[in-house]
């Protein structure tokens, strides 16, 4: 079953930033390397969905023209705000809650709070809410925690399984996965230094 957002609030409520992203010396490394891997310098659009108290927030919105963040906690909303003026962070609920069409779509830390249906409904608006030359960002713990109804592992291989867009990069740790796909029909697509006529 998805944990629904009772959960979430239950969690701000005990902690301001319930997983220290602010203060984790892994967190930072990881943000770093999050947004390394975009391929683009820049987008027109861009979808961070479960942005918590928006850290990586921080890290993508400059990176776009118009950036949007959804959590679907009211005190991690209300906190990704203040760190984030500028952004429109909203409360949504996914896959409740469509996505819209985007440049750039981010979902860090995310996908292992829904049910595989639920995940597979999510999966269904990824691929047509990701634009055409868009990227999709998506990055998971690896580790299994007893709350959640499925692994990062188990989530990355559901988004291998439903796309057939090329891979711009792929990062394994004992401790994470991050993939980058582009919305595209060749590994040309998918090349920085294609897009730069490098090749």
């Amino acid at each position: 079953m998805t944990l629904p957002p009772t959960y979430f609030d239950d969690l701000y409520a005990a902690a301001e930033d319930p997983w220290s992203l602010r203060t984790r010396w892994y967190e930072r490394r990881k943000y770093a390397l999050t947004a390394g891997v975009l391929p683009r310098e820049r987008y027109a659009e861009g979808l961070e969905v479960g942005c918590s108290v928006g850290e990586l927030t921080a890290h993508l919105a400059p990176r776009c023209d118009r950036f949007t963040a959804w959590d679907a906690s009211t005190a991690a909303v209300a906190t990704a705000a203040t760190r984030n003026p500028g952004v429109a962070v909203e409360r949504r609920v996914v896959p409740v809650d469509r996505l819209p069409e985007v440049d750039l779509l981010v979902l860090s830390e995310v996908l292992y709070y829904l049910s595989p249906a639920d995940l597979a409904a999510l999966l269904d608006q990824v691929r047509t809410a990701v634009r055409p030359g868009g990227t999709l960002l998506a990055v998971h713990w690896r580790h299994p925690v007893a709350d959640y109804p499925q692994t990062g592992d188990a989530v990355h291989a559901a988004l291998r399984a439903a796309l057939d867009w090329p891979r711009v990069a792929g990062h394994e740790e004992p401790d994470f996965l991050l993939e980058c796909w582009v919305r595209g029909d060749n590994a040309r697509a998918a090349s920085v230094a294609a897009a730069e006529d490098l090749w």
